[in-house]
C-alpha cells in the first residue's frame, strides 16, 4: 500500500468517475495527488484541486505548472479527461467532431507537453492515458468517439517511442463500459434505460458493466515504478470484450 510513497501524480478530469477513483487510489497508496478539473470541486483533500480547461493551452500550462509547484515536481501524469459522443458517421455536425477531438486527443497532447518538462526529472516518469474498447472494436453509435479513441491508442504508442530513451514510460488503458456518472446519464436518456443497461451489461462476457475502481486498479498498475519494464502498452479492462466469443447461452 506504499508503493507510491514520496511520487507525485496529476490526474486530468480527476473529480469524478474513473478520475477521482484513480486519484483517490494513489492517494491511498502514498501519491501526493493533484486533480486537474473543469470543475474539481468533487475531489476532497488530500487531494489537490487545480480548475482547468484541457481544451485551452494557458489553462493547461497554468494549472500544470501551479501542480508541479505544489507537488515539489511530476513523476505521474494520468490523462483521464475526457468527453463523449454517440451517432453514426452522419449524426455528429463538424462543429462536435472539432470538440471532442480537442479534448479528447489535443487535451492529452496540451497536458503530456506542460508535463513533460517536469516528468524528465523524474526516475520513475509515467504516462497513462485512458483510451477505451472502442479504440480496438467496432461499436454501434460511437463513429466519433472511437475515432478520439483510437487516435489515442495511436498517440500513446508513438509517445512511448519518442520518449523511452527519456525514461518516460507512455502506456493505455481500454476500459469497456464503466459505470460511471457519464454513463449514468446517457442510460437516463435512453428510451428505456432499464433496457439499455441490460443490453450494456450482456455486451461483456462477464455480465456487467465495468467498475471505476477495477479501472484504478490497472491504471495504478500501469503508473507503478512495479511496471517499469511495460511501455507502449494497451491494458484492457472490460469484462473481456475484446478478446472473448462466448457460445450464446442455450436450452439446458
Amino acid at each position: 500500500m506504499t508503493t507510491f510513497e514520496g511520487l507525485t501524480a496529476l490526474v486530468t478530469g480527476g473529480a469524478s468517475g474513473i478520475g477521482l477513483a484513480t486519484a483517490q487510489l494513489l492517494s491511498e497508496y502514498g501519491a501526493d495527488v493533484a486533480v486537474l478539473d473543469l470543475d474539481p470541486r468533487g475531489a476532497v483533500p488530500p487531494l489537490r484541486r487545480f480548475t482547468t480547461d484541457v481544451s485551452d493551452d494557458t489553462s493547461v500550462r497554468g494549472a500544470v505548472e501551479g501542480a508541479a509547484g505544489a507537488l515539489g515536481g511530476v513523476d505521474i501524469l494520468v490523462n483521464n479527461a475526457g468527453i463523449g459522443a454517440a451517432g453514426t458517421v452522419e449524426d455528429n455536425p463538424d462543429e462536435q467532431w472539432h470538440r471532442v477531438l480537442d479534448v479528447n486527443v489535443l487535451g492529452m497532447v496540451r497536458t503530456t507537453r506542460a508535463a513533460l518538462p517536469y516528468l524528465r526529472r523524474s526516475s520513475f516518469a509515467s504516462v497513462v492515458n485512458i483510451c477505451s474498447i472502442a479504440a480496438t472494436a467496432g461499436l454501434p453509435q460511437r463513429a466519433l468517439y472511437s475515432a478520439s479513441k483510437g487516435a489515442v491508442l495511436s498517440l500513446t504508442r508513438a509517445m512511448a517511442a519518442d520518449h523511452v530513451r527519456e525514461g518516460i514510460r507512455f502506456n493505455c488503458v481500454n476500459p469497456g463500459t464503466v459505470d460511471t456518472p457519464w454513463v449514468g446519464r446517457l442510460l437516463a436518456s435512453a428510451a428505456d434505460p432499464v433496457a439499455e443497461r441490460a443490453a450494456l451489461n450482456a455486451r461483456q462476457p462477464t455480465g456487467r458493466l465495468v467498475s471505476a475502481q477495477e479501472v484504478a486498479m490497472a491504471i495504478a498498475y500501469l503508473a507503478s515504478p512495479l511496471a517499469g519494464s511495460v511501455t507502449g502498452t494497451a491494458l484492457a479492462v472490460d469484462g473481456g470484450m475484446a478478446g472473448l466469443r462466448l457460445r450464446p447461452i442455450g436450452p439446458s
